[in-house]
């Protein structure tokens, strides 16, 4: 029997006796496998939906308070103060791998997506009444920033533990699909309402999508972790496990090493620092703003249903290495563009580029990671975006001194130049499937 063969058997069983999703017959057709994920688990499109609305939400609100920033205070710095605050519960990457490990993962979304839809409400309210300071709206960030970042353990884990491995890569795909669909919806609809109706509106309608996030995942509230951590072990012992996973698997640090410099580089400038680049190099309202974040999610929106059509494809860590090296030189080429029009089809290739390594990066970690510590390694992975906070009060920092689009500039060239070099250092990466190498 062929050993491909012997593989899929040897996994069904698996999955058999775990109560883990078998995978069925691909779909007919090109949408048919876009969207397989969706088709053959009725499970995970109730995630999918509800991670839908959860992530419009989050992109909305981020555009509405961070141009209510920088509108309070004309501060590039204040605006880092603030992209800190909403990233910062990212350092709790770690503790939510544990929780992710050991609790109910629905439930843990289902509490993450209340406690957004009441934060907003409140924030929402107290802007209508034109009763929030800059303090406020830092405080705001990073009580909203509790509802995402600590969820997302359980939320990657969920998906493995939904579809299964050789489903993994396709599904990933169709939530990167959500969130550049969110990042395209969103960011448009925020700057528009802000035009028309004021802040206040918009804060109130990501609330409302919270809430039809936490409705959507509420049948999946008892499904249970497939591979529970039984015993009321240690929480240092807890986490230790997660790192020596790390430590212990070359590929898999190099996967982390690159997210790591991703976040030190690029994410917190488009994270925090879009809304000072449209306004002050290429002298964007609101509206264009929105409209220039959508470039990217039309971009990335291309990007991720290319890579969810491929579904099960081979060499998934070279192009993971290569869509990154050409993300950062493509921001390089932004930085310098002073052409509005070039710069919105910029930032469609931008997203085009981005595809790859929103997507790969997890799907490569949780390929590379025992099921019983997955929701760890994914906290340690949100350990290492959680260096934006940081980053975005450094890359503030010199922005104030050089200008924003020069920090863009030698971001992006310093991303790409390490890329080329982990090529160069560990070539198993470009060749990894996930197929047993």
């Amino acid at each position: 029997m062929p050993r491909s063969e012997t593989t899929a058997l040897a996994e069904d069983a698996t999955s058999a006796a775990l109560d883990l999703p078998v995978p069925r017959a691909m779909p007919a057709g090109l949408l048919g496998r876009v969207a397989s994920s969706l088709i053959l688990y009725p499970r995970y499109r109730l995630l999918w939906v509800s991670n839908l609305f959860f992530f419009a939400g989050v992109w909305t609100q981020t555009l509405v308070l961070g141009w209510l920033v920088f509108e309070m205070t004309s501060s590039e710095f204040s605006e880092a103060i603030f992209t800190a605050a909403r990233l910062s519960p990212l350092m709790l990457g770690p503790l939510a791998g544990v929780i992710s490990d050991r609790f109910n993962r629905p439930r843990l979304l289902l509490v993450a997506s209340g406690w957004a839809f009441c934060v907003l409400t409140v924030v929402a309210l107290l802007v209508a009444l034109d009763s929030i300071s800059f303090a406020g709206l830092v405080a705001a960030g990073f009580c909203i920033g509790l509802a995402q970042s600590p969820s997302q353990p359980a939320r990657f884990t969920l998906v493995s533990e939904l579809v299964g491995r050789r489903s993994l890569s396709n599904a990933n795909a169709l939530n990167s699909i959500v969130l550049n669909m969110t990042q395209v919806i969103g960011p448009a609809l925020g700057g528009a309402m802000i035009a028309a109706f004021g802040a206040a509106a918009a804060l109130a309608i990501s609330a409302l999508w919270y809430l039809v996030a936490f409705l959507a995942l509420w049948p999946l509230r008892q499904v249970k972790n497939s591979h529970e951590v039984i015993g009321p072990q240690n929480l240092r012992i807890l986490l230790s496990a997660g790192f020596s996973t790390v430590l212990s698997n070359r590929l898999l640090g190099s996967v982390l090493l690159v997210t790591f410099a991703a976040n030190i580089l690029l994410w917190p400038i488009y994270q925090g620092f879009m809304p000072v680049i449209a306004k002050e190099h290429l002298g964007l309202s609101p509206s264009g703003l929105g409209w220039l974040l959508a470039c990217a999610g039309m971009g990335g929106l291309t990007g991720s249903v290319i890579v969810a059509a491929l579904g099960d494809f081979r060499f998934k860590g070279g192009l993971f290495v290569l869509g990154t090296a050409i993300w950062g030189a493509l921001w390089a080429v932004f930085a310098l563009c002073s052409s509005v029009p070039l710069s919105f089809a910029l930032m469609v290739l931008i997203g085009l580029a981005a595809a790859p390594f929103g997507i790969l990066q997890t799907t490569l970690m949780l390929m590379m990671t025992e099921p019983h510590v997955q929701g760890r390694v994914m906290g340690i992975q949100e350990l290492t975006i959680g260096v934006m906070p940081l980053a975005s009060i450094m890359l503030g920092a010199a922005a104030e001194v050089i200008g924003i689009t020069h920090v863009a500039l030698v971001s992006g060239t310093l991303l790409a130049t390490f890329l080329a070099l982990l090529a160069l250092r560990v070539p198993a990466l470009l060749r990894y499937s996930g197929h047993g190498d």
